[in-house]
């Protein structure tokens, strides 16, 4: 029994083939779309690449500038085919291209699904990309003067400045390393050198942070030294008083804001795939009524489309049985052939024959 079988009349058939070809071309505009926010994602992400770990996190603005493309060429193939379709002369040299072309296309709207769905799941990815990415940033924050380094200290101070964060986690990532070049350093001082052999490792760690954590929304003048020592400044308690520092880390602001960007790609592109796929719902009614009208031979009489001619169950079987034999039949033939006994058999009568030939008595 055919699945969501429905009657088409000539009319109908050629309202759904007009119809189709004006969202086939509406369809081109959104893989345009797709592809200009797959586009503009990964431009996002190269801004700040200087700040993040070599990893898999183009996968999601590449899959969908692939899907993008893609979906210009099918939808166009797609516009042409039902324009032709209002026509069933011409829609016979589509007949055998139909089927195939909606077979494609249901897997072309399933690579949207599973971009709009990638969009969700690429957090964690970028999350770690991030943290790895800015723990090296900060880490050669002082590198002024090391070719390939040079520019980390100003990426980092735009970053924290633009999306009003400081250190990695939080201020306190500062702390932990020493930003300050020894260059800039004095080594006279007793100060400095006691804060040198002070530290295992031999670095100049202080309780402070860069210019570019200040919060010039603060009435107070920033604190960017001694943050922990309250006798250091005048009316100041480190753990009562609302530093005039960022406190959010920018891993988590980068975070915030590439996750509101995936998020709302994500919704367009499901959005997009639910028409794409009703689309294909109609080209596939429009496919099976073309398609039944020629097998009755009157073009201008009803006709019947469906979704599936078959239900589900069986659809299902059928094709599960059709991979079985498949499989079996190359499984048949590639055992027979290593078991004939006629191969790789070399011919040792293939000249002339020297024995001569009895000659047949003749009947008495």
């Amino acid at each position: 029994m055919a699945v969501l079988k429905v009657k088409f009349t000539k009319t109908k058939r050629d309202k759904l083939a007009q119809i189709l070809w004006i969202l086939n071309w509406v369809s081109v505009v959104s893989g345009i779309v797709l592809f200009s926010l797959g586009l503009f994602l990964k431009i996002e992400i190269k801004k700040r690449n200087e700040v993040m770990a070599k990893g898999d996190i183009n996968s999601v603005p590449n899959m969908l500038i692939s899907v993008g493309v893609i979906a210009c060429v099918v939808n166009f193939l797609g516009g042409k085919i039902c324009y032709d379709c209002s026509d069933a002369n011409k829609f016979s040299r589509w007949k055998l291209i139909m089927l195939p072309y909606i077979i494609c296309t249901f897997c072309f709207t399933f690579c949207i699904l599973l971009g709009a769905l990638m969009c969700y799941t690429m957090r964690n990815e970028l999350e770690e990309s991030l943290y790895l990415g800015l723990r090296d940033a900060i880490k050669f924050y002082k590198d002024t003067d090391i070719p390939g380094r040079c520019f980390l200290k100003k990426t980092v101070d735009m970053l924290q400045i633009g999306f009003q964060c400081c250190g990695n986690n939080g201020f306190r990532d500062w702390f932990e390393v020493q930003w300050v070049s020894a260059r800039y350093l004095n080594m006279a001082s007793k100060e400095v050198m006691d804060r040198f052999k002070s530290n295992v490792d031999g670095k100049f760690l202080v309780d402070g942070v860069p210019f570019s954590c200040c919060n010039p929304s603060s009435p107070r003048p920033c604190i960017q030294y001694q943050l922990t020592n309250n006798s250091a400044h005048y009316n100041y308690d480190f753990l009562t008083e609302e530093l005039n520092i960022w406190l959010k880390g920018c891993r988590e602001a980068l975070l915030d804001y590439y996750t509101a960007i995936m998020r709302s790609i994500g919704i367009a592109a499901l959005l997009i795939w639910l028409f794409e796929l009703s689309v294909l719902i109609g080209v596939r009614y429009l496919q099976t009524a073309m398609k039944n009208v020629l097998l009755r031979g009157d073009l201008q009489g009803e006709s019947d489309g469906w979704l599936l001619e078959n239900s589900f169950v069986e659809t299902a079987k059928y094709n599960i049985n059709i991979i079985k034999n498949l499989g079996k039949a190359n499984q048949i033939s590639t055992v027979s052939g290593m078991n004939d006994p006629n191969i790789n058999v070399q011919n040792t009568n293939c000249g002339k024959s020297n024995i001569t030939a009895k000659s047949i008595p003749a009947a008495s």
